[in-house]
Order: structure tokens, then C-alpha cells, then sequence
């Protein structure tokens, strides 16, 4: 399309947008015959993202702040090869880091434009570039080293003579000047020094300040570069007795690619089975390491292992998840259980009050499974390849007594980049050099075998990773954490009601095909910037679309796969009087009040009884043993009572008393209210999507404007409910409705805010009158025990925590929990339960 497009002549110093727009530029080369035996570059520098395009395929990514600004031509320049080429360049109108108005992480400028500041053929003198590097290493190691190094001065005196020696009119000095330099890089470490694992790495964000279709380009800008990278050296196959540069992807963006750069996928194909590109991770996408469930994060190994088992014969033995905020302590188990028992990350180095007290070491999950874990001491997946980051792996180690090789991961990362041959030839030369870490060209596998030997001295960490940050993404974006429980459940029905059907009828077509796709589509939703909602509002608006389609198609799905189960007792029976179909598709039996349509449409409520994983044909609803009693007292407050438990609520929807009938416990303790909403104020350091920050808790203000006292909406029988609503803030409002059902042990609150406020927290909080030193929060397939104290720095550190469906604190005989339907931040600080709306 692009080619046969019409083209306008363009200049330097025009810019073109708006933001998110594309450019493509006609590109008309013609090399001067007098270039002969010269390596020829075209240079192209833009604020804006670009790519370049030769005989209708992509060959180099080009993004200043990326540091990849040319396309290299030719190295010699000889008389068979074309002196006059058409190239197109491919210009996207956003940054490595999308488009912010004011700084990074701003929403971005719908109205900003990108200009083109450079479009060059120049001559690129190899020579020149190859001293600048020796220099630049050297002077770093007179700088750093330290004045109690003698390397120290070696290298400053070997610069020195090197200015002296060289004469920049007179390119027959350079060689006695890089002379001296190699003499320096030529001395060779004793064999105790330690060892640094150098991997390439490209670290793209599915989608974060820019949307997934933007991400898709970011893939292959990044990756056409690093197989110009490899194609020109592939002499550091055989400085290592392996691999000479692995790219680090998730399964999702391999695909992205395989669809939509078939030609370029087929190069990396063929580097892969050289080799070279080593896939690793294991997962469909980084996921958030805390808020998908059990199920999720299982469904993410099994499409990660399953796409790289079929596209490149071998699964992942290693998970890499290294910009995600926090791991569960479920982790391990899962890992394991996916074939997985290496683990790599850095996030922990973002930790804002304790620093982590290993880089290497094991992790134990909380059913004992252990994972050999790395952290690479340079707290980075962004490295350059300069001597101070060489140097800061090595003084940062805090196992480096244990272990002597460490990981060390290098390229532009999160908006893709990637590695540059700078960054290689740095590396080069502190390959084996005297006073320098020894920096070997590395493969996970390699670094992970040599740690495992080393490993019978090395600590190990029992239970989560928890990441002292970025604690506000268990709450932002209450639409992506209502979708994403929504679909998970939805996604759980389908799958229990097919597989009934295909049991059931031999007929029926499990649907597997469509069941992937919405997998996928959740999974991809689960990415660490989208599920925790730290990412642009065109990628929460694209999140919002695939959660639509999720619950349009699965809603389809249940539909059949009901249809086929249970057609008979579908079919009308001539003189049965009506009837209703329920399904319980969890593994216990449920007694419960549910909804049903009446023979007049309008709907009514019946107590059923359904088996576990099956269903019931009702009829006649069952009776309850006491019915739910809802009575109004002179103050305006209100009872509710069904015989298992009854509470009290006041004019403001404070539960003020709840008791379990046979305890006669009062839950609630004295001159307290319980279903308390509170505002804080939260205005964090810098991460404001991410952050919420301790000191927040110091701006407590309960929520107290009464807009619509408490009233009684169903009068008792099968169920109570009462109904009060509240303004929060400036403008926004709540209304709450509080049920109470037949039979049941628990109270349920279906809240609706309409929020409006901004730099503000909402929560409701629950005191109970329970002592306690722990309490216990949901994880996939299990639980936690966080302290309820914050008796040292780690304990304080965890002032606002994450937790699936339910949290509990309890002592001896007698308990509290809170469950939810949609939310994921919580806290429990002494006897207080608190939810994070």
C-alpha cells in the first residue's frame, strides 16, 4: 500500500503527526562513485519511531533514543553492488515511549507533532568509532577503578599515550594508537575473578504508553535490528562455545509477528535453530505476578510452553518476568509443575523501604516447592555495557561469597530497542581484561547450569516476593479489575459445562478453538501494565473492548454447551406445572436464595438446592427453616435476622452489630462501625497510576454526607435488603444496598460509585472485634498470613496488600472474613479489615 502511494517532497525540520499517525517517506539513494571501498550509511534521526523498508521487507529499526539513528548500506563499498537503491522509511508518529504531554508517563498529547531532523548518506569512518571505543573504556577504567587500583593509572597512562601517538589529520597514527589500547585489554584476569553472564535483551511492553497495535511494530523494529546485529557478528559464535546474543520475548509478541512479518519471522526462525535467539520466559505475556487467578497464570505457561514447544521444538526451562510489580508464593509450584526451575527478575531492586537481601538464592512456594532464582546485581534488564555497570555487578552481589557468575542484561528496553553494536564492542573488550569482571557473550541456560553447581551454599526466601511499590495497581482501573474476574469466572463456566457435555453427549463439539482465543484475549488483558492499569487510556479502552467479547462469546458458549446437557429437561412437558434449570458449577453443594423469572415477567425469588458440579430441575422452591426477619427501630436503625446470623445497621449504613447466632460472638466491637467508607487523600511521589504511598493513611476522613438515609427495600421472607446512598467527596456519589438471604452466613453488599474525584483513595473498612497477629488473604489456589503489626520495616512496608476473593483474620474458635466479586487491594492493620474500592 505503501508503495504505490502518492509522494510529496519533504525536508529536514518538517515535522508530521499528529501523534499515533503513520508517515511513510520515499527514500531515493544515489552513492557518489568516488565511495568506492567505503562503508556507507544512510542516517535518518526523528523524535518519532521509524522503520526501514528494502525490496518490501522491514531491515532496520531506527529510534533515536534507542541510539539506532542509520542503516548500514554497505561495509566496503564495491563497484558490482547498486550505487543508486530505493529505500522506504516507515515513521510512527510516537517515542520509544509513546507520546506524553509533559513528562513520560503523562496521558499523551493527541496534538503533538514529530519532526524530521536528519536524512543523510554519509560515509562512516570504522577507524574513528573503533578508537572513540577503546578511549572511552579506558578513561571509565581510570575513572572508576579508584585511586588504590594501579590499573587504574595503567589505563589513564595508556590514553594518555594514545592522544600522543595519534594524529586525527593522519589516519596511518590510528593503528599504533589502538595498539596500546589492546595491550591493556589483552591482559588477562587471574581465574577467581568473577564472571558476568552479557545477554542481549529487548524488553517490550505489550502495551503501557502506547496501544497493543503499536506493539506490534515496536516487535519487529526491535528485532529486525538484532538480526542486522547477529548477521555481522558472528564472531562471538565462537568466543562462546554456544550462543552469541539472546533476545528475551513473550509467546504473544512472537505471534504478533509470525501473522504479521512472515518474512522476518523466518529469519529469526532460522537464528533460533542456529542458536542465537534463545526464546525463554514461558508465558503467553508478562503477566502481573499477583492479580490473575490460579487458573490464569496456569493457562499463561501452558499457551507460552505450548507456542514455543510447536514453533521451535522445546519448551522454557527458565521463567523470566523481570518488570512485573511483585510475585506470589505460588509461584514456585507452578513453575515447577510447568516444567520451569529457573526464575529471573529485578524488580525487587525498585523496593522503596528494605532492600532484598539476595541476588541468587532459592524461593520456596508455599506447598515447598523451590525455584533456583537470580536477580542480576546491576538491578537493570537495561544495561549499556559500560565499565561503571560491569563494576556495580560485582560490588552490588550480596551472594557473590556463594556464587561467581552473575546475569547481566543489555539493550534498550521496555518501549523495545534493544541492543546496539556499541554496546557488543564494549563488551569486547572487557571480554578478559585485567581489573575488569570477566564479560562473557552468555545464554540463560548457560548462566542458570553454572549457578546450579554453585548453588549448595545459596539462602533460600519462603513465600512471596513483595514488591514495596507500586501498590496502588491492586485498586486503578476498577473496570479492568471487575473485567478480569468477570472473564476468568465466565471462562471457568464454559470449560465445566462443555466438558459435562462431551461426557454427557457424544454429539457435542467441545469448543476449543474459540475457548484459546478468549483465553488468549484475557491473557493478553493480564499483561503488566494493562491488568494493574498503569498504561494509557487507549489500551483501557481496548482491555474494555476484549472483556466485551469475552462475556458476548462465552455467554454464546454456555448457552450451547447447557442447551446439549441438558436438552431434555428443557423441552416443555405437556401439564408439568413451571419449572426452573440451575446450575452450580463449583464443587460443593449450594443452598442459596436465587432470582427467577415469574409466568408474569417479573421476577421472583426461590430457595434451591443444587448438587456439586450438576444441576437441579426446580419446581416447588424450597422453604426456608426461619425466614429473614427486617425490622425498623424508633432511632431509624434497622435488624435483619434469618437465624444464623443478625445485624444491625444505623442511618449511614454502618453495620454497627453482627452476630453469629450460635456464638452469640459480637462481631462488631464496642463504640465501632463496621461497612465504614474512608477518603485519602493519595498523591504520591512520582508513579501515579502505580503508587499509593504510607503516608496517605495520615489523611483519613470518614465518609459521613448523607444523601439518602437507610431504608428497607425487601421486607423479609426469602430476603432482606435495605438501601442507603452517600456523597464521597466533592462529587461523587455512593449507593449501597445490603442483603440478607435465608439460610445464609453472610452478609452481601452490592455497592455502586459513581467517582468523580481525583488524587483521592476510596476504602471501606470492617473492625472486628478478633485478636489476632495474622491475617489471611487468597492467592491462586491458596492463602497467605501477612502481620497485622508493623512491628519492623518489612511489616510496614506491606501497609496496602493484594488478595483475591476473600480475606479473613481469625483466633481460636472464631473469625471474620471479607469477600469480593471484583476488587483486589485490601489491608488488615491490627483488628481492622479494610477493601480498596
Amino acid at each position: 500500500e505503501a508503495v504505490v502511494g502518492e509522494f510529496r517532497p519533504a525536508e529536514v525540520g518538517e515535522s508530521f503527526g499528529p501523534t499515533w499517525e503513520t508517515c511513510w517517506f520515499k527514500v531515493e539513494l544515489s552513492i557518489p562513485l568516488a565511495w568506492a571501498g567505503r562503508e556507507v550509511h544512510f542516517v535518518w534521526e526523528s523524535d518519532g519511531e521509524g522503520m526501514v523498508w528494502r525490496d518490501a521487507q522491514p531491515v532496520q529499526g531506527l529510534t533515536k533514543e534507542g541510539e539506532k539513528t542509520s542503516y548500514i548500506l554497505t561495509s566496503s563499498l564495491e563497484e558490482s553492488e547498486p550505487h543508486s537503491l530505493t529505500l522506504y522509511v516507515e515513521l510512527a508518529c510516537n517515542g520509544l515511549f509513546g507520546a506524553g504531554k509533559g513528562s513520560m508517563i503523562a496521558p499523551p498529547d493527541p496534538d503533538r507533532r514529530f519532526t524530521l531532523n536528519k536524512a543523510e548518506l554519509v560515509v562512516f569512518n570504522r577507524d574513528v568509532y573503533e578508537l572513540l571505543v577503546d578511549m572511552e573504556i579506558l578513561l571509565d577504567m581510570a575513572r572508576l577503578l579508584g585511586e588504590e587500583n594501579q590499573r587504574s593509572f595503567q589505563a589513564l597512562y595508556t590514553a594518555n599515550q594514545m592522544v600522543n601517538v595519534c594524529d586525527v589529520t593522519d589516519p596511518s597514527t590510528f593503528p599504533a594508537a589502538r595498539d596500546l589500547a589492546a595491550a591493556i585489554f589483552s591482559q588477562k584476569n587471574g581465574e577467581s575473578q568473577h564472571t558476568i553472564h552479557a545477554m542481549g535483551h529487548c524488553h517490550i511492553d505489550s502495551a503501557w504508553l502506547w496501544p497493543y497495535e503499536e506493539t506490534i511494530r515496536k516487535c519487529a523494529r526491535s528485532w529486525v535490528t538484532v538480526v542486522r546485529l547477529m548477521e555481522r557478528n558472528p564472531e562471538l559464535t565462537f568466543a562462546c562455545s554456544q550462543a552469541d546474543l539472546c533476545v528475551l520475548w513473550q509467546a504473544q509478541q512472537f505471534e504478533w509477528v509470525r501473522s504479521w512479518y512472515p518474512g522476518l519471522y523466518a529469519q529469526i526462525l532460522d537464528f533460533v535453530a542456529k542458536g542465537q535467539f534463545i526464546p525463554v520466559g514461558g508465558t503467553w505475556v508478562e503477566m502481573d505476578g499477583n492479580l490473575p487467578s490460579g487458573e490464569s497464570m496456569v493457562r499463561q505457561f501452558l499457551q507460552g510452553q505450548q507456542f514455543f514447544q510447536e514453533q521451535f521444538g522445546r519448551i522454557c526451562s527458565e521463567f523470566w518476568l523481570p518488570d512485573t510489580f511483585g510475585y506470589s508464593a505460588q509461584l514456585p509450584q507452578l513453575m515447577r509443575g510447568c516444567g520451569i526451575q529457573r526464575f529471573l527478575t529485578q524488580k525487587l531492586s525498585w523496593n522503596l523501604v528494605n532492600t532484598f537481601p539476595h541476588h541468587t538464592f532459592f524461593w520456596e512456594g508455599i506447598d515447598g516447592s523451590r525455584v533456583l532464582t537470580h536477580f542480576p546485581p546491576g538491578d537493570s534488564y537495561g544495561m549499556h555495557g559500560l565499565v561503571e555497570e560491569v563494576l556495580k555487578t560485582v560490588k552490588n552481589n550480596k551472594d557473590k561469597g556463594c556464587v561467581n557468575h552473575s546475569a547481566f542484561l543489555f539493550g534498550f528496553g521496555d518501549g523495545g530497542g534493544g541492543p546496539t553494536q556499541k554496546m557488543l564492542d564494549r563488551m569486547k573488550r572487557m571480554s578478559d581484561t585485567d581489573g575488569l569482571p570477566r564479560v562473557q557473550i552468555s545464554t540463560p541456560d548457560q548462566l542458570f547450569s553454572v549457578l546450579e553447581k554453585e548453588s549448595s551454599q545459596l539462602s533460600t526466601w519462603v513465600g512471596e516476593l513483595f514488591l514495596e511499590l507500586h501498590n496502588g495497581t491492586y485498586t486503578t482501573q476498577a473496570q479492568i479489575k471487575k473485567g478480569n474476574r468477570e472473564c476468568e469466572r465466565i471462562l471457568h463456566d464454559v470449560e465445566v459445562l462443555s466438558t459435562l457435555a462431551v461426557a454427557q453427549d457424544s454429539v457435542f463439539q467441545y469448543p476449543a478453538s474459540q475457548l484459546q482465543q478468549l483465553w488468549r484475549l484475557l491473557l493478553l488483558n493480564q499483561f503488566h501494565d494493562v491488568l494493574p492499569g498503569s498504561c494509557i487510556q487507549l489500551v483501557v479502552e481496548d482491555a474494555l473492548q476484549y472483556y466485551a467479547e469475552i462475556r458476548r462469546i462465552g455467554a454464546g458458549l454456555q448457552e450451547e454447551a447447557v442447551q446439549s446437557l441438558c436438552r431434555d429437561l428443557l423441552q416443555p412437558q405437556a401439564g408439568s406445572t413451571e419449572s426452573t434449570l440451575v446450575l452450580n458449577t463449583l464443587p460443593w453443594e449450594r443452598t442459596e436464595v436465587i432470582s427467577r423469572p415469574g409466568p408474569d415477567g417479573t421476577e421472583t425469588l426461590a430457595l434451591v438446592t443444587v448438587p456439586s458440579m450438576g444441576y437441579a430441575l426446580v419446581r416447588e422452591p424450597l422453604l426456608p427453616s426461619q425466614p429473614v426477619s427486617v425490622r425498623k427501630q424508633e432511632d431509624g436503625s434497622i435488624t435483619m435476622e434469618n437465624g444464623v446470623i443478625t445485624v444491625c445497621l444505623d442511618m449511614m449504613g454502618h453495620l454497627t452489630s453482627l452476630r453469629l447466632l450460635d456464638s452469640e460472638r459480637e462481631s462488631v466491637p464496642d463504640g465501632c462501625y463496621a461497612n465504614q467508607f474512608a477518603l485519602f487523600d493519595d498523591v504520591p511521589l512520582y508513579w501515579d497510576a502505580w503508587d499509593v504511598m504510607d503516608y496517605h493513611l495520615e489523611t483519613r476522613k470518614p465518609v459521613t454526607t448523607l444523601l439518602k438515609p437507610l431504608e428497607i427495600t425487601l421486607a423479609g421472607g426469602l430476603r432482606g435488603s435495605v438501601r442507603f446512598s452517600l456523597q464521597v467527596g466533592k462529587s461523587s456519589t455512593l449507593t449501597q444496598e445490603i442483603i440478607l438471604d435465608a439460610t445464609c452466613p453472610y452478609l452481601r453488599f452490592l455497592t455502586q460509585v459513581e467517582w468523580k474525584e481525583a488524587h483521592k483513595f476510596l476504602k471501606v473498612e470492617f473492625p472486628v472485634q478478633v485478636q489476632s497477629t495474622n491475617a489471611t488473604y487468597e492467592i491462586q489456589f491458596g492463602h497467605v498470613q501477612r502481620p497485622t503489626h508493623w512491628n519492623t520495616s518489612w511489616d510496614w512496608a506491606r501497609f496496602e496488600v493484594w488478595a483475591h476473593k476473600w480475606m479473613d483474620l481469625s483466633e481460636h474458635g472464631f473469625g471474620v472474613a471479607l469477600l469480593n466479586d471484583c476488587k483486589y487491594g485490601a489491608s488488615a492493620h491490627r483488628n481492622v479489615l479494610s477493601l480498596s474500592l
